[in-house]
């Protein structure tokens, strides 16, 4: 997952309501989002090499999405899967501080990863960089992609200002897909460095990413209204960008006492 959009408490009627792009190898196998026959209150899709998720939601209104640091030259090939932080948490019944501080003794098993999490009552962020400290999020509009939260990169604020302009529009659900089909790249002049060739920043700068071997698998939008009515409508793509198939499912979700 490579760029995820976040509005938390910051919508009348959505508590929660996120965007997001999952960029990956289109040889790596994935299922598309489904309830998990091992975990039935779960619903994501999920990586069949590894087994983890990169964003899912539960009948218990938690959440949960991951997106890789993006460091060139630091993959360490023995590195725990950073797809099951995400599922570690949807299938358990942790509160996020709890699930976050224990978390923390194991952070340095997995490549550089940015991690959200929120059961209905509380929203977090955490990082294996940066300070490497839980961040508890307010009300407001996030935007997380290779780097640290709401590092402004020009991909990341240009889909931020959509964002805020399709939260006016729902329970519309276009706009959403509109901005996160956005293949635009950026001017040379504004891309980061992030250890990668010039190339490869040139072809991950745009919100949709194409090329041959790597891209936009899927684009997932997910909200949950005030009475925990929650929606996950999630669109795949082939290797030539074109959709390749759509899940949608809603669901009445419900708090429930978490354990710390």
């Amino acid at each position: 997952m490579c760029l995820i959009l976040i509005a938390w408490q910051a919508h009348p009627d959505y508590p929660l309501v996120v965007a997001a792009n999952r960029d990956e190898f289109f040889a790596r196998p994935t299922a598309a989002a489904a309830f998990w026959p091992d975990a039935p209150q779960v619903l994501a899709g999920r990586d069949l090499e590894a087994g983890g998720t990169w964003l899912g939601a539960s009948r218990q209104r938690r959440f949960a999405a991951v997106t890789n640091y993006r460091e060139g030259g630091r993959q360490r090939v023995d590195a725990r899967s950073r797809g099951a932080l995400v599922a570690d948490f949807l299938t358990s019944r942790a509160s996020p501080v709890a699930y976050l501080t224990q978390l923390e003794t194991s952070a340095a098993e997995y490549n550089g990863f940015n991690l959200v999490v929120g059961d209905g009552e509380s929203l977090a962020y955490y990082s294996n960089r940066g300070d490497g400290q839980p961040r508890w999020l307010k009300p407001g509009l996030y935007g997380l992609s290779n780097h640290l939260l709401d590092t402004p990169w020009p991909k990341l604020t240009s889909a931020k200002a959509a964002f805020a302009a399709a939260l006016l529009a729902l329970p519309a659900q276009e706009l959403f897909l509109d901005l996160l089909a956005d293949q635009e790249i950026v001017p040379d002049t504004h891309l980061p460095e992030t250890g990668v060739p010039l190339a490869w920043e040139r072809i991950l700068s745009a919100v949709f990413v194409c090329s041959e071997n790597y891209g936009t698998r899927a684009s997932t939008l997910l909200t949950i209204d005030r009475d925990g009515r929650t929606t996950l409508l999630e669109r795949s793509f082939d290797a030539a960008a074109r959709a390749s198939g759509e899940v949608c499912e809603t669901f009445q979700s419900s708090l429930i006492s978490t354990e710390v």
